[in-house]
């Protein structure tokens, strides 16, 4: 009877009390759940925007911990904020291990691994401070938790997903003509002029085509020049063709939507995204569906 009694508890209270603070805190349809991934992308950049004070207020000569107290305990505070917004995460989640090895798990897990990392091996994060502060600047990347919520990006997304295909051939296409024209250049240009291998020399085609320019390797002859001028034409529809075939899927996408939002009661059409109700008749419209 007790383990009937506990069996029913769990299923009836405890499991329904965790679903409810799930959907309160992290669920990104109700208003609460995007407040708090809002606060949480704001504690992150403010964290990145600390350790970018940190490193103009300190430097390596100086890594006393009387020197560096005030910002260690930043960033204590920081970590414990992100550890138990994890912990919290991991005890309310539908399924934790999913949550785990996802791409936003790993993520959030890295927010607040840098502290724990200095606790446990100081002497390397000393000598190895670029890299500790690094570690702590990749925080920024969730930031992009919050341009989720943006209609918008979900329309860019969208148009890069429709294209995909197209974007893979053309920038396959453009990868050849980088080992071909590298290869011509180290067969014409040779070491005398920088150009001593083949790595160098399709590394300097892809500075050419992206018109860049470093000016660390340089064509001599007249042969390489006229590929380089050739890699220079090249190079704008590096730019051109991806941004038109994006444009053209983006306004596909967003006509597609529009004739979504048609009115079921007069018919008309062109409404916007985010309107509820018919320009023309006042009737509500349908919910957009998001893919």
């Amino acid at each position: 009877m007790p383990a009937l009694f506990y069996a029913r508890s769990t299923v009836s209270g405890i499991l329904p009390r965790r679903r409810q603070l799930y959907h309160f805190l992290f669920d990104q349809r109700t208003r609460s759940g995007r407040r708090v991934e809002a606060f949480c992308g704001l504690m992150a950049l403010f964290s990145v925007v600390a350790v970018f004070f940190e490193s103009a207020f300190t430097t390596p000569n100086m890594l006393e911990i009387h020197q560096l107290r005030t910002w260690l305990w930043v960033e204590v505070a920081f970590t414990v904020f992100f550890t138990l917004e994890y912990v919290l995460r991991l005890a309310l989640w539908p399924r934790p291990a999913s949550y785990v090895f996802s791409f936003w798990g790993l993520l959030d897990l890295a927010t607040l691994l840098p502290l724990y990392v200095y606790l446990l091996w100081p002497d390397i994060t000393v000598e190895y401070l670029v890299v500790w502060r690094a570690m702590r600047a990749v925080r920024a990347l969730r930031i992009l938790k919050l341009l989720r919520f943006m209609p918008s990006l979900q329309l860019v997304w969208q148009a890069v997903n429709n294209a995909r295909h197209q974007l893979i051939l053309f920038y396959s296409f453009i990868a050849i003509v980088m080992v071909v024209a590298g290869s011509l250049m180290y067969g014409l240009e040779g070491g005398a002029n920088g150009f001593d291998s083949l790595g160098a020399s399709v590394y300097w085609a892809v500075v050419t085509v992206t018109t860049v320019g470093y000016g660390d390797l340089t064509p001599h002859t007249a042969p390489g020049r006229v590929i380089a001028s050739l890699l220079i034409l090249i190079g704008y529809s590096v730019i051109a063709i991806p941004t038109g075939i994006l444009t053209s899927q983006m306004t596909e996408n967003l006509h597609r939507r529009k004739e979504a939002r048609r009115c079921t009661h007069c018919h008309a059409g062109d409404h916007k995204l985010d309107a509820r109700y018919c320009h023309h008749c006042g009737g509500t419209l349908p919910a957009l569906k998001e893919k």
